[in-house]
């Protein structure tokens, strides 16, 4: 019976992280994914509609996405040691928020998440460090988090795109 256990023990280990490596991989490629349909959406709004709030006391789209983008240079500095060229909320709060400008501080924003994942070690996902000064977490949850939250902020902007006649682009699961 003890040995079944660590035999399932073994092998639910296995099942779930695979290779270390191809774990950094798999998140890399991941947010090449999500970079790519970011870009969609970018490129679904018009010019005109960056500036668009559904209500006053919300963002505009053009802050929504910089809020995300801000939002992954934070998480992910912390998470892979390598420096932030952005300061926290700096872009949602300061960058000339045209279609253009926005479209180029958004994809670098996810070339420096995805460059910086690459840095790591496998061992480096299994880490510990604590988010802000408050939230015990590995460095693969913390890429997990950030993840979350551009997609998060991302749907939020499909209620953008309808309120200014455009359709969504198609999910993009895959």
């Amino acid at each position: 019976m003890k040995i079944t256990k660590i035999l399932f023990i073994i092998l639910t280990s296995i099942s779930f992280s695979g290779n270390a490596q191809n774990s950094v991989d798999a998140i890399s490629k991941e947010w090449e994914r999500a970079k790519a349909y970011t870009k969609e959406y970018l490129d679904a709004m018009p010019a005109s509609g960056y500036g668009l709030k559904p209500t006053p006391e919300m963002r505009s789209f053009a802050e929504q996405i910089l809020h995300s983008t801000d939002t992954d240079y934070a998480f992910v500095s912390a998470a892979t040691g390598v420096k932030s060229p952005v300061g926290m909320g700096e872009l949602e709060k300061t960058a000339d928020k045209s279609k253009d400008n926005v479209t180029k501080l958004v994809i670098e924003g996810y070339d420096f998440v995805i460059n910086a994942i690459k840095t790591m070690t496998p061992a480096q996902l299994n880490e510990h460090i604590k988010l802000f000064g408050r939230f015990d977490l590995t460095k693969e949850m913390v890429l997990q988090k950030s993840f979350e939250h551009q997609t998060h902020q991302r749907g939020q902007t499909t209620v953008y795109l309808r309120l200014a006649g455009v359709k969504p682009p198609q999910e993009k699961l895959f």
